[in-house]
């Protein structure tokens, strides 16, 4: 296992001994165009080495890193190569024998081996078959047959003038040798075809997400192979050079071992579906941007001039308005393919968008559709209720990530609000779920607003019948402490003023004494019919809102700070509100809390009136219907307003109501 990993790292050494001697190389030669491709080569070469080290060094029996090495190592020994002529013609004591001059003619074609055994061998180190070995063999024999074929070559090399050539053959054996020669190019083309061959081969058989998410990386940065043609295309097309095919040659040796040493090590670093369907997308763009551009320079430019600018911008104006609608429709065909859950995921939530639009669908539906689009039952779609963390799901239940799969989760928002969450646990990528995420931001607003606005009419229904129960309850209260108290106490009177009556001129009832007592039961009539008056509604308030809280405070055994705003503009209704409040705030607070300090205040604004009542005690007030807080929460609904409580264990109790108000 580490034998590999071994090689590898002796292979590095090679290649930095090599980089070296290439940098005395230029350094003798003093040429800057071959200094500037050796810094090309070398800078190449050593990128895949790096990246050949990172992967044998985390998979040691992986035959992989190793060949991204020599990778690298073919491309520096081949630009050093290169660079070796210019640097004899100016040093000519540097050694050079005919067996060298003869052999180095047909090492171009030792850049393929490399890439051509990772195709065969990407991602596990191993072919796809036994009969795959066949063309492992014809990789590592084919070339060597061709450098040798191509020795015999009796042409001398332009670089080397005044060397001897040291292979030699007979005259009627060269006619052999060059037939060899050149019937191995197809056979060495037919290998390169199969090993690209076997890329598809291994996709088809494997079961496996995590090997298809990695032969999926080595794809796309194989892709940049045929981006490099379209590129020599638009080089030969638009400039008569192939400068820019050079650069897609650089970007596909880069390409190759990056994407190699992703697939690898780090295989769900970025959604590879959505990069390959963007790649295609863009390829074939590219490709018909110049096909158009082609026949339409030499249509235009066969009245107009090959070089007319004129002909040049009549071809771009029919390229862009021939590729403007066609965009959207590629990708689309591309997705279809390449991408397919997106595709899926998003014509699926079109759909129920377009079905929720015309009443055949509902869209609570968005969590089932998104399952059977991604093929992923356990997927959850959570909704945050406007005023509430929690994200929970159409039945009310808890949508929560799991915290160890970070990347299994995207939020939904809308503008810079957090309102839902996306919960996945299949293929699904995090690029892919935060795609859905956002097309389902519409949707997931639309149930939003309905489960609000289901809440709020039942909160109301709640509360009416709650207010209902307590306003016929508090008809039962008054009608029978009237009956006990007062009721009874002027029938006692009626009883004695008649008695008196009757007796008033025999003078057998003491009519003064039975007059002062009659006296004292109307007096305690008039106190019981004005406490039952006080509860339908405070006296105090006659004299305004801060005087009636401030009479009820100076009352409590707990000191208590009043912050009382604009309090003596407030309209009755809501000051009436405002005062049961805290009254039942601050009763509860002294009742239950043990609080040491009370802070009060009440502060109007144009639109809304707000009422605060904190305390320091024990916490833990909880809202029950039929309790206190429960029948606070009805009034001020009652109201339009609505009540907030924050009661931490051991921290206090915050009351808040706010009422709706004009100015």
């Amino acid at each position: 296992m580490y034998g590999k990993r071994l090689v590898a790292y002796l292979a590095a050494a090679t290649v930095l001994v090599a980089a070296g001697f290439g940098v005395y190389l230029a350094v003798i030669a003093g040429d800057a165009s071959a200094t500037t491709e050796l810094t090309v080569g070398v800078l190449l070469g050593l990128s895949s080495v790096l990246l050949g080290l990172a992967v044998a060094t985390r998979r040691p029996g992986n035959v992989v890193g190793l060949l991204l090495v020599f990778t690298g190592a073919v491309v520096v020994g081949v630009v050093v190569n290169d660079l070796y002529p210019a640097a004899v013609a100016v040093d000519p004591r540097l050694p050079v024998s005919g067996g060298y001059v003869d052999l180095v003619s047909g090492v171009w074609m030792l850049l393929y081996v490399p890439p051509a055994l990772l195709f065969l061998l990407v991602p596990e180190g191993r072919l796809p078959g036994r009969r795959w070995r066949w063309v492992v063999v014809g990789l590592l024999v084919v070339p060597p047959l061709f450098i040798l074929t191509a020795a015999f070559d009796p042409t001398p090399a332009p670089q080397f003038p005044g060397i001897p050539k040291a292979f030699r053959a007979p005259a009627a054996a060269l006619d052999v040798i060059a037939l060899v020669s050149v019937a191995l190019l197809p056979i060495f083309l037919g290998l390169l075809v199969a090993s690209l061959v076997s890329i598809v081969v291994r996709y088809r058989r494997t079961s496996s997400a995590v090997e298809r998410a990695q032969l999926k990386w080595f794809v796309l940065g194989a892709s940049f192979l045929p981006l490099t043609l379209l590129l020599c295309w638009a080089s030969y097309l638009v400039f008569d050079r192939p400068e820019l095919g050079l650069v897609g040659l650089i970007a596909t040796y880069l390409a190759i071992p990056a994407s190699t040493t992703i697939a690898l090590l780090k295989h769900d670093l970025y959604d590879v579906d959505r990069a390959l369907s963007a790649t295609a997308t863009y390829g074939l763009v590219t490709a018909i941007l110049l096909a158009f551009y082609t026949v339409a320079s030499f249509v235009v430019g066969l009245g107009a001039g090959r070089g007319s600018p004129a002909a040049a911008a009549a071809a771009t104006a029919v390229c862009a308005a021939a590729l403007a609608p066609m965009r959207n429709r590629l990708q689309r065909f591309v997705d279809h393919r390449l991408y397919p859950a997106r595709q899926a995921a998003l014509a699926a939530i079109e759909d129920l968008r377009r079905r929720t639009d015309v009443g055949s669908a509902r869209p609570e539906q968005l969590e089932r559709v998104l399952r059977t689009a991604l093929r992923d039952p356990s997927l959850r779609v959570g909704y945050r209720l406007p005023g509430s963390a929690t994200m929970l799901d159409t039945a009310g239940h808890p949508v929560e990530p799991a915290r160890d799969r970070p990347g299994r989760s995207a939020a939904v928002r809308l503008g810079d609000t957090d309102i839902g969450i996306v919960v996945a646990d299949g293929a699904a990528s995090r690029e892919l779920l935060r795609e859905v995420a956002s097309a389902s931001s519409l949707l997931v607003e639309v149930v939003r607003l309905r489960a609000e606005l289901a809440s709020a009419l039942s909160a109301v229904r709640g509360s009416r019948a709650r207010l209902l129960a307590a306003g016929y309850e508090e008809r039962r209260r008054i009608e029978r402490d009237l009956h006990d108290g007062a009721q009874q106490r002027l029938v006692t009177l009626g009883m004695r003023l008649r008695l008196a009556q009757r007796h008033l001129d025999d003078g057998t009832v003491d009519v003064d004494g039975l007059l002062d007592q009659s006296v004292a039961e109307l007096g305690n009539a008039i106190v019981e019919l004005r406490q039952i008056a006080h509860g339908l509604r405070p006296s105090s308030l006659d004299d305004g809102l801060d005087h009636a809280l401030g009479a009820m405070v100076s009352q409590l055994p707990v000191p208590v700070t009043l912050d009382l705003r604009a309090a003596d503009a407030i309209p009755e209704d809501l000051a009436t509100t405002a005062y049961y409040v805290v009254t039942e705030a601050v009763t509860n607070a002294v009742k239950h809390a043990q609080p040491t300090a009370i802070d009060v205040s009440v502060g109007r604004d144009a639109e809304q009136l707000t009422v605060r009542v904190r305390d320091d005690g024990a916490g833990g007030a909880v809202v029950r219907p039929g309790s206190g807080l429960g029948g606070l929460a009805d009034r001020v609904a009652a109201a339009g307003g609505w009540l907030r409580i924050a009661s931490p264990v051991g921290g206090g109790t915050a009351v808040e109501a706010v009422l709706p108000c004009e100015s």
